[in-house]
Order: structure tokens, then sequence, then C-alpha cells
């Protein structure tokens, strides 16, 4: 609150240098009045950038920390700053207004509500005496419309509107007349009778749609840009109800989430550690956890049988091809008193549900599981996790083969993969038993038995 004092001063509030005869960058060796001159003689202004002065009778002035020195030389002088503010280009703010509803949860069941909305502008056509935006937030998007019917401030600010403004409405459901039904509410738009700049925008380096065809360089360069993208917002959204449902299937098994310590000591593990330097003990760091094993370990001597948390594990390796390099999350879990059959079966009834509500398959392997043994798969296999959705696996022929007449059989275990109705070239198999030699460093031989 600024005190009440005898005299008084006006104060222009603009955003713009006017020019005026009273501004100090304009006119440096002008001979100002006496206000004016000893106003420039008070310290901070000296430290304040063209078009950011504090001014009397006209200059600039933007906000600033400094503002209340200025308040204190004013009261030393017997001044009272009368303030006004040039609201030419000044953003709209939002007191008196509370968004009601997302801009994707709106349906034609809404019509009739007035509702309040804030977000992005996708685009905005203007069609003469018609303009539509397409307002975007997290949900989604929603088509606002102004007409004739508009208040004229209303209409002249929503032609002013570009791509990433941002803005906050205030208007009407109605069933639209041309629907789009591409879109999720796309039978409605939001007649509009408010509107209100809440911040502009330069033109972005990359156009704000789902599928853009932008280099990974810039898309990091304007990360935040790139996370205003429909596909990488729905990507993260998905992964926030995954561990929401996650965390919602391991409680109800009984299990307590225990976030462990990220500062810890290091230990002899797969990757290199990275290290944090200990201000208080120079020369000593802390180890950021490749995985919380010995902290698990810790609660399950200490009486938390059950343990889980979505842990962050920081591993100093290459990229591979499921995992990125540095940093990731996984689902940490450990059991005391339990049987191998019980971890198994837990596993089952927390990760089936979560992978047929939100993965991208046809068919969800229904619990239980089938369970091989080592020797087995990798006897059938030639791996300890196979895919069982491909039909291949490797047959003993070695008592077929026996005395057939081919040297490097002979005495050996022979073992192939056997392919029904094959129609693939020479060429083809060829090339296949070269990559099988490189990859294994052992010669592959072909044999077609006719029936």
């Amino acid at each position: 609150m600024i005190p009440e004092f005898p005299d008084s001063m006006d104060i222009k509030i603009t955003n713009k240098c006017s020019g005026g005869t009273n501004c100090k960058y304009c006119h440096e060796n002008s001979s100002p009045d006496g206000l004016h001159g000893k106003i420039l003689n008070v310290p901070f202004l000296n430290s304040l950038h063209p078009y950011t002065q504090l001014a009397v009778g006209g200059g600039n002035v933007l906000e600033h920390p400094d503002f209340l020195p200025f308040l204190i030389w004013c009261k030393e002088k017997k001044l009272i700053p009368r303030i006004t503010l040039n609201q030419t280009n000044f953003m709209d703010n939002l007191q008196n207004f509370k968004r009601s509803h997302y801009c994707g949860d709106l349906r034609l069941a809404d019509a009739g509500k007035t509702v309040q909305l804030c977000g992005w502008v996708q685009r905005q056509r203007n069609l003469g005496g018609l303009i539509f935006v397409d307002l975007r937030d997290r949900t989604g998007l929603i088509q606002l419309s102004f007409d004739d019917s508009t208040a004229k401030d209303v209409f002249e600010k929503a032609a002013s509107l570009r791509s990433e403004f941002v803005i906050a409405a205030t208007g009407v459901v109605r069933e639209r007349e041309s629907k789009n039904p591409e879109m999720p509410t796309g039978d409605i738009e939001v007649k509009v009778s408010d509107l209100r700049l809440l911040a502009k925008a330069e033109t972005p380096p990359f156009e704000i749609v789902e599928n853009s065809d932008v280099k990974d360089a810039v898309r990091l360069k304007y990360r935040y840009l790139d996370l205003r993208n429909p596909e990488v917002k729905k990507n993260i959204i998905m992964r926030c109800n995954v561990v929401a449902a996650l965390r919602a299937a391991m409680m109800e098994h009984g299990f307590l989430e225990i976030t462990t310590p990220i500062l810890t000591a290091s230990s002899p593990e797969g990757a290199r550690d990275y290290l944090v330097p200990a201000r208080n003990h120079p020369g000593k760091f802390y180890a950021l956890p490749q995985a919380p094993q010995q902290f698990k370990q810790l609660l399950m001597t200490s009486g938390f049988d059950k343990y889980f948390q979505i842990a962050p594990c920081f591993r100093d390796e290459d990229a591979r091809g499921d995992r990125s390099p540095g940093e990731f999350y996984q689902l940490d879990m450990e059991m005391a008193f339990a049987t191998q059959d019980d971890v198994l079966t837990t596993l089952e009834d927390v990760l089936v549900p979560v992978f047929e509500k939100f993965g991208k398959y046809k068919r969800i392997s229904q619990a239980p599981f089938r369970h091989i043994p080592f020797n087995e798969a990798m006897e059938r296999y030639g791996s300890d996790k196979p895919d069982l959705r491909i039909d291949l696996e490797i047959d003993d022929i070695t008592a077929e083969v026996q005395g057939c007449g081919f040297g490097p059989f002979e005495g050996a275990t022979v073992k192939a993969v056997v392919v029904d109705n094959f129609t693939q070239a020479r060429k083809w198999i060829d090339k296949l038993l070269a990559d099988v030699e490189v990859q294994t460093g052992n010669k592959a031989c072909w044999v077609k038995v006719d029936e």
C-alpha cells in the first residue's frame, strides 16, 4: 500500500518509451525541470535499462525490483506517486476467472452449459465476419466461435490471436452446424462471450502437431514446445497411469512402497557409478544407486517383508535396445518368507491387467504363464527368454543323420530348426548361413527333406 503524503506528482507507466522531454535515454542532455532532474539523480535509476526507467511527468516505467526505493524517495520528498497505467500492450489476467472444464472433456450432452476454458491456440481461422479458434489443453481440442453477435472488443481480440497464444475464454456450449467426426469434441463448439489474452507467443520453430517430421536436435532444443505435442503428451500421461496402476496393484497385494536413498555408497555392480562430490568431505564422493539392491535387503532383515517402489536407477553405460543410457526406472520389489511360485504369481497378478489396459497388443497372454526350466529353454529355443510367438524350436536330429555320409555330422550332436512349407530361394539361405557364422563363429548347414 502506498502511504498518503501531502503533495503529489504523476507517474505514467507504459511498456514502450514515449520519447518525451522527460525521457533520460531519448534526451540525455536536455535541461530537466526540477523534479525530473532530482529523479534522474536517484542512484537506482542509473541501473535501469532503456524503456524500463522511472520518470516524472510522462517517462516510461515497468515493474522493477527497485520500485520500492523510488517510493521511499517519494516519501522523503513528501510526494505521492499518482500512477496511471497505459494498458495498450499489457496482458489480461485470471482475476475472478476459474476454469470449469477441460477442453477434451466436453461433449454434446454439455450443450447449453456456460463454461470457462484455458489453454493454447492451436490455430485460428478468420472468415471475415466469422472467426474459429481451436483451443488446446492437455485433454484435447475444442472449437471456439466468434461472429457478428460477439462484442466488438472480444471479436477484435479474437482476430489478433495466433498459434500458441495463451488464452482464457468464457462461453456457452452449443451443437456445431458442421461437425467433425475425427475430433472427440467435433459435435460441439463454444460461443465465446468473454476472451482474455494471457500471453502472446512468437512463431514457433515447428508446428505443434502429431507425427511432426522434426529433427530430434530441434525438438530437444525447444523441449518445452515438443512436450506440447499431443503424441508426446499422450506418452507422458500413459506413463503416469501405468505407474498409478502398478502402485495400486502392489498395495492390494500387501506391499509397502518405501523410497530408498539416492545418495549412497558405491557398490560392485555391472556398470560404472555416477559420482557426486561430498562438500563436507573433500576428496570423497557419493554414488548414485544402480539399483536399490542393498537397501531392500536391509528392509527384509528389518521386518518389512513386502517392499516395492518405482525405483530410479543410474548406470554409466551405453544405450541398449530396451534401456536408455544413464537413468531409467523399474518396478523394484522384494519379498521375505516367499517361494519362487509366490514371486511369479504376484507378478502375473500385477502385470497382466496393466498390459491388458495400457498395452497396444491384439492379444495378451493370460496367467498363469508357462514356466520353462532353464535347461529346457536353452535346448529347445537357444535362449533363456524365448519369444513363444515365434513357432520355431530346435530339434535334435543326431539319430536321423548318423550314417548319412556327411563327414561333419558323423559322431557329432546335430540340431536343426525345422521349417515347414519353406519357399525362400538359395540366395536367401546362403545369406542366412553367412549371418549365423558371423554371429556364432560356427559353420551352419541346411538340408532339404523330401517327403
